[in-house]
């Protein structure tokens, strides 16, 4: 449904139109990730610790600081739209006469309030199936209304429109589900617990917030927000090429997403648990899950894929599908070793992903301003998959370090 959906918006809309697409969208949702501290990990990691101790009240002051600190960061990130939508516009899109969908788009902001917390919850609790039913029928609603607006040939607007619409419904469908399940799991008074019982962990926490935030900023400074750089130093067209050939990777990553948290939830239990045998057999498993879809997949459009990118338009060809084999080496790595920085949190090294992030991120910059302006989208596929190959090796190096490091050291019995 989502391929179908960027079918319909490239068809209707062309190359240049799909490019300002992906800058409007990814402008806001950049925005409201740089603010966050990623409540979904922390969540799930610290939860699952003290559900795991039967420390039910730590439990559920948890969820509610969590809860509390991302609502206050996606006011503040909503704000921060709204204001450098003008610049955004200018900058990004070469088009100060787009700061109004800018800025509506914004709106997708404000209903991500408590999203991250309420997904992370979601997981630790078991909960994928209703994460599924929610994710399908935001799927399938966005879909309509893009279908709506083919048959309808409208213009950018109402595909900005529909995007937004889907988002909305995803992110408040999740945190209904979310407290829901926080008051069936702890009461109808669990929102009452005083974030003063954490008072022994609260430094722990800070500092997990702190470097997962560091993390995912580097992160989506250097993978996330690849449309934006692409659009501030080339033009809408090349973002156009570009994200079509990250649309149809998206094929190759969609379903190795779900493996990432769900191997992070169990990870974190066994790691808790001293459990090295389980670990690696978690790690290996997962690969194996994801390189059995992974490589048949990418042959597949190596082979075929010149069809695939005509599927959303003639004028996308050749560019798109060369960005397209670019971008498949450095997808088959990282999609293979998918929980390369995740397993670093539980054993206790959330700074260790966030210098390897660092290294890589000043390369891929230094490279986006010598290289973009003269190879456009190719130059960017280029950086992108050299980016994946280099903090990829680096983190799975380490992890399998710490593990066999850990499973030498003998046990020491923690008394929290």
């Amino acid at each position: 449904m989502s391929m179908g959906q960027g079918v319909l918006a490239a068809r209707l809309l062309g190359v240049e139109g799909a490019g300002y697409v992906g800058i409007i969208t990814q402008f806001s949702s950049n925005i409201n990730r740089l603010t966050s501290f990623r409540m979904g990990e922390l969540v799930i990691s610290y939860v699952g610790e003290f559900s795991a101790n039967g420390r039910r009240r730590q439990a559920a002051a948890v969820f509610k600081a969590a809860m509390l600190a991302e609502i206050a960061s996606s006011l503040l990130a909503f704000t921060l739209v709204v204001a450098l939508s003008p610049l955004g516009a200018r900058i990004f899109a070469h088009a100060p006469n787009l700061t109004g969908l800018f800025m509506f788009y914004g709106l997708s902001v404000l209903a991500n309030l408590m999203y991250e917390s309420g997904s992370g919850l979601l997981q630790f609790f078991d909960q994928f199936r209703m994460i599924a039913i929610i994710s399908v029928g935001q799927s399938v609603l966005t879909l309509l209304l893009i279908v709506g607006a083919f048959l309808m040939r409208a213009g950018l607007d109402m595909v900005v429109f529909a995007y937004l619409v889907g988002k909305i419904a995803l992110a408040l469908s999740i945190s209904v589900a979310a407290l829901w399940q926080a008051r069936v799991v702890w009461g109808p008074g669990w929102w009452r617990v005083p974030l003063s019982v954490l008072a022994d962990r609260r430094s722990d926490m800070v500092r997990f917030a702190i470097n997962t935030n560091l993390s995912g900023t580097l992160k989506l400074i250097t993978r996330d927000s690849e449309m934006l750089w692409l659009g501030a130093f080339s033009t809408p067209v090349q973002v156009g090429y570009y994200k079509i050939a990250k649309a149809i990777t998206n094929l190759l990553m969609m379903p190795v997403s779900p493996l990432i948290t769900t191997t992070y939830r169990e990870v974190a239990r066994e790691v808790a648990g001293e459990r090295w045998r389980n670990v690696r057999y978690l790690l290996r498993s997962g690969s194996i899950l994801s390189a059995t879809w992974t490589l048949p997949l990418s042959l597949g459009l190596v082979i075929f894929g010149q069809w695939v990118v005509a599927i959303y338009g003639l004028e996308f060809l050749p560019t798109s599908y060369t960005n397209l084999l670019l971008l498949l080496i450095g997808v088959i790595v990282v999609n293979i070793f998918y929980w390369n920085r995740s397993v670093l949190l539980p054993l206790g090294m959330p700074e260790y992903p966030t210098k390897v992030l660092f290294i890589g991120a000043i390369f891929k910059i230094i490279g986006t301003i010598l290289f973009i302006p003269r190879w456009g989208a190719n130059g960017m596929a280029v950086l992108l998959t050299g980016f994946f190959l280099f903090t990829t090796s680096v983190l799975v190096w380490k992890t399998l370090h710490e593990i066999r490091n850990a499973e030498l050291t003998p046990a020491i019995s923690i008394v929290d």
